[in-house]
């Protein structure tokens, strides 16, 4: 078999769930909007900031990793600047051949220069649109859902709970919760988890990335998510003979899904390298396995690329990519019609072409 090339995966049909906007502009972009505010950045020019980026995400330090999202937040406050990285998103993703993407941010940290959250929100799905637009006129359609993020240490998740209800006909698909696991369970938000189940809405929740299996527990049994963003320590509830403790045997028998980001876990420590990373196990496994960028700029990552990692690290050919990306279409907050459609009508009749 010969193995799939990163050309021939980046026209490929992928599905991603797990992308957040702030980690994801461009660098000339990012060089652009903070010119025109006076802010500072670290390099003067696209190249230099990419490599910047990357770096201080490689570099072991939380601060320096946390400093990234500070420039990039810093130049998304306005109306126009958040409208434009929107739409830059999804012509991005569509260029890699990205034909379904959930895109999550966090209103509450897009207020800093008079914005109130509904402003934000519109912005957003407004610039989601427009690229989407151009997107399909240039021949690479892309449907783009949103997820509001509400951040694990602050005390808005009710707030963006509602706002995800409120927006969910215009384009918002779900909610999330963000940030620091250690010391913020995911249970100081169960109000809003609580309110999400009793308007019929979806929700995903980032567990299991630094904290590992009680974070994921009670992003299951005490919170109701739907899938688990990251959830790639599940792998500790799996013993050296890959019979299955009871959390993770759960985890598969009810099919929860995997939002698995493997270049980043890499550079956070939950994995030592690509060929290391616990997807490998994990799809052998059958559990619910999608892969995702998470943010695009600090890992210098596409989906293409994250594919191609894979491909290399683990020989996987067509039917694994193919299985990857129709996990995560089964696994979209979108309808179920809907959903298939894509399966049916895009994803597998490509991927018959290429296996063929």
């Amino acid at each position: 078999m010969v193995a799939p090339t990163y050309d021939e995966i980046r026209r490929a049909p992928k599905a991603l769930l797990h992308d957040h906007l702030d980690g994801g502009l461009r660098p000339a972009t990012i060089l652009d909007l903070a010119a025109a505010i006076g802010h500072e950045l670290p390099a003067a020019t696209p190249e230099g900031l990419g490599e910047w980026f990357v770096a201080a995400a490689d570099s072991g330090s939380l601060e320096r990793y946390l400093e990234t999202f500070a420039h990039t937040v810093a130049v998304m406050q306005t109306r126009e600047s958040l409208a434009r990285v929107a739409r830059e998103c999804a012509l991005d993703l569509a260029a890699d051949g990205v034909v379904y993407a959930e895109v999550r941010f966090a209103p509450e940290q897009h207020l800093a220069q008079g914005l109130v959250l509904t402003e934000v929100v519109e912005a957003v799905l407004d610039g989601f649109r427009e690229g989407s637009a151009e997107a399909a006129a240039a021949g690479n359609p892309i449907r783009v859902g949103t997820l509001l993020t509400a951040m694990r240490h602050a005390a808005r998740s009710m707030e963006i709970a509602e706002l995800s209800v409120q927006y969910r006909d215009a384009g918002v698909v779900g909610f999330d919760i963000a940030g620091a696991e250690a010391g913020y369970p995911p249970t100081r938000h169960l109000d809003a988890f609580e309110y999400l189940q009793r308007e019929n809405s979806h929700f995903t929740i980032h567990a299991g990335e630094a904290f590992g299996l009680p974070s994921i527990w009670q992003a299951i049994q005490w919170c109701g998510a739907d899938r688990l963003g990251h959830g790639v320590r599940i792998v500790d509830d799996v013993a050296p003979d890959n019979s299955l403790g009871r959390l993770a045997a759960y985890v598969r028998d009810k099919r929860i899904p995997l939002e698995l980001c493997p270049s980043s876990n890499v550079q956070t420590g939950a994995a030592a390298s690509i060929r290391e990373h616990p997807i490998g196990l994990l799809r052998d496994l059958r559990f619910r396995v999608t892969v995702n960028t998470d943010n695009r700029l600090m890992s210098g990552t596409s989906m293409s690329r994250e594919m191609t990692l894979l491909v290399e690290a683990f020989g996987y050919g067509w039917s694994e990519l193919q299985w990857f990306t129709v996990n995560a279409m089964k696994s979209a907050f979108i309808p179920f019609d809907e959903r298939l459609a894509l399966i049916n009508d895009v994803i597998k009749p490509a991927y018959a072409k290429l296996m063929s």
